[in-house]
């Protein structure tokens, strides 16, 4: 009998040393899901502040889709770029409008973004960004759904909207001059693919 009793106590540790490693083995992939959201979470703030762009859903997708901040800064400020110069020239109240947005989005004076953000706004970037941004445009709309693709259009283009309508259309009278309409036409007709 002794040996069937040191045999239950052997065979009660086996089990406390399984269910042991099986907790470790859950607690090691608990630990690595929380790890992953942290960097999600991480990745999904530096994306809005690079973009500005609100929606989790689209936040989410962007983060899968590894695009990282600089990519999706420059995504959300083209637009801004193109409809400021629709009409030829960047007048002040629009600069502002670019620059306003600008900042709220972390980009400051002194930075490298903002001087680039200046030189834009001072003299107009060769057609190939534009070209660049419309390309990119359609690769990423490739792998969004639908609905993913209207919260990404909408997001973009609310801010280029505001700039639009910042200098007051044509002498002041309306909010979206002709020449600026036609640019967030075409801006809005990039989103389809």
């Amino acid at each position: 009998m002794p040996a069937r009793i040191g045999s239950v106590e052997s065979f009660g540790r086996a089990a406390k040393l399984l269910e042991d490693a099986f907790f470790l083995a859950q607690d090691t992939v608990l630990v690595e899901r929380l790890r992953a959201l942290r960097k999600m979470q991480e990745s999904k703030e530096a994306l809005a502040a690079a973009s500005g762009i609100a929606s989790d859903a689209i936040l989410s997708r962007l983060v899968e889709l590894d695009v990282r901040p600089e990519t999706v800064a420059a995504l959300a400020t083209v637009p801004l770029i193109e409809v400021a110069w629709a009409d030829g020239e960047v007048d002040l109240v629009e600069r502002e409008a670019v620059l306003s947005h600008a900042n709220g989005k972390g980009i400051r004076p002194g930075s490298i973004e903002h001087e680039l953000l200046e030189r834009w706004l001072t003299h107009r970037p060769d057609p190939v960004l534009f070209e660049a941004w419309q390309a990119y445009l359609a690769k990423l709309c490739e792998r969004l759904d639908e609905r993913e693709r209207a919260l990404l259009k909408e997001e973009l283009l609310h801010a280029t909207q505001a700039t639009a309508e910042a200098s007051g259309g044509f002498l002041g009278i309306g909010s979206v001059s002709s020449s600026e309409q036609e640019v967030l036409d075409r801006l809005a007709a990039s989103f389809c693919c």
